[in-house]
């Protein structure tokens, strides 16, 4: 009985955040993608999660459109190059990706990844 009582206590006093990384991580292994927390360079993989931001970042030679999927274990950054935007791909979205992952100054990252877009949660 103390253990449901503790299990019970943890569970009204964690964060939003914690509950939200459970529920994406949840939902991102019920999709069969792998966790973004132990994918390794090299690797093709299918990921899911939520947008956290998209960034449009010009340069001379060519624009660059850099995303970051969450999937509650890890973010990873999502870079698609010659594209200042694409429909869809917006912070707050959840969608699934594949690709192959490089590491770019220390952090995950997938170029040129195929994508779908997630229907959003009631």
């Amino acid at each position: 009985m103390a253990g449901s009582f503790s299990t019970w206590i943890r569970k009204l006093t964690r964060d939003d955040d914690e509950v939200d990384a459970d529920r994406l991580s949840g939902e991102a292994d019920a999709s069969g993608a792998v966790r973004a927390q132990i994918c390794c360079q090299g690797e093709v993989v299918k990921l899911q999660g939520r947008l956290r931001y998209v960034d449009l970042r010009p340069t001379d030679s060519l624009a660059t459109l850099v995303a970051e999927l969450y999937d509650g274990t890890e973010g990873v950054q999502l870079i698609w190059l010659g594209r200042r935007s694409i429909p869809g791909i917006e912070p707050g979205r959840t969608v699934k990706v594949r690709g192959r992952v490089a590491i770019r100054d220390g952090r995950k990252v997938i170029y040129n990844p195929d994508y779908d877009l997630l229907p959003a949660h009631a």
